[in-house]
């Protein structure tokens, strides 16, 4: 038989939300009238989701197992359910059943209008509090803005992509991933898709504010060399400073002026020069970590458990 629809759902600790996730999903997916399969990628859960997974799996033959040996990470697990999807369909979606899978209905809907990329834009957010609004905010916008592609403000993983699409994401096996960027960054034709984001089901956040960090790290790094011109222009900064701040110290000592005497303007300057360096070394610290771990070639996962047909 073949599949039209593949849901891609990566699984953390949600235990609580896999009956409510398998039953919406069966509901919309069977209204639809067209063979789909939901991909539940279990990324090391230890609160019991896994058995959960493979009880819901000998019940539903549309479910199809992907059990990590052990936590791979969020943007890992998608990239395990895109090698395994068989559908003409793949759709990304949150266990946490924040994004409501009666959306898929309409990312579909513009799919068989002929966009390759659809992707779902958060008009409204229940449940969150105004530190993650303003942060998501921030984050979304200062991707957009310093990035070398244009990612969608607003957008997460949940989105629909033509299986052309997958097949290109598929190639890609950078370590530090960013998909919403991937997606982006392999062009298509593309549209969003307006809706409003429920308040999470059960459970608590996969994404505090460090993870949220480390995400727009991997987003800057993966798509902009901006960082690293942020230190070229620091250099540049404190070149020009030093080079304005030598006639007007040698013409102040000349006059008499005892204002840049002692050791404390040196000590200042030492330590901003310092602290400027320091920097340019982290940053290049973090693109140089990135090309040790690619240059190290270890899968990007190991599965304990999979269907055998990818």
């Amino acid at each position: 038989m073949k599949i039209i629809y593949s849901i891609i759902a990566p699984i953390y600790n949600e235990i609580e939300n896999l009956p409510e996730l398998h039953r919406r999903v069966k509901e919309v997916m069977d209204s639809a009238g067209e063979p789909w399969e939901l991909i539940l990628v279990d990324d090391g859960s230890t609160d019991g989701s896994t058995e959960r997974i493979l009880q819901l799996a000998e019940t539903d033959k549309a479910i199809r197992p992907v059990i990590f040996a052990r936590n791979f990470g969020h943007q890992v697990a998608i990239t395990a359910g895109w090698d395994y999807a068989r559908g003409d369909a793949v759709i990304i979606i949150d266990a946490d059943l924040q994004d409501p899978p009666e959306v898929i209905l309409d990312l579909a809907k513009k799919w068989k209008e002929g966009y390759e990329v659809v992707y779902a834009v958060r008009a409204e957010r229940e449940g969150e509090t105004w530190f993650k609004k303003f942060t998501a905010a921030v984050f979304y916008r200062l991707i957009y803005s310093i990035t070398d592609v244009k990612i969608p403000v607003d957008t997460g993983d949940f989105r629909l992509m033509d299986r052309k699409v997958v097949n290109v994401l598929k190639q890609m096996r950078e370590r530090h991933r960013f998909p919403r960027g991937m997606s982006a960054w392999v062009g298509f034709r593309q549209i969003g898709v307006q809706y409003k984001r429920a308040a999470r089901k059960a459970g608590v956040t996969k994404y505090p504010f460090r993870k949220m960090l480390k995400l727009a790290l991997n987003a800057i790094t993966g798509f902009s060399y901006f960082p690293l011109q942020v230190a070229t222009y620091f250099g540049f900064v404190s070149a020009g400073i030093s080079i304005l701040a030598i006639p007007i110290v040698a013409a102040l000592r000349l006059a008499g002026s005892h204002f840049f005497e002692g050791q404390t303007t040196t000590l200042i300057s030492v330590l901003f020069l310092g602290g400027v360096q320091l920097i340019s070394l982290g940053i290049l610290g973090e693109y140089i970590g990135r090309l040790y771990d690619e240059a190290k070639g270890r899968p990007l996962y190991i599965v304990r458990e999979a269907p055998e047909d990818q």
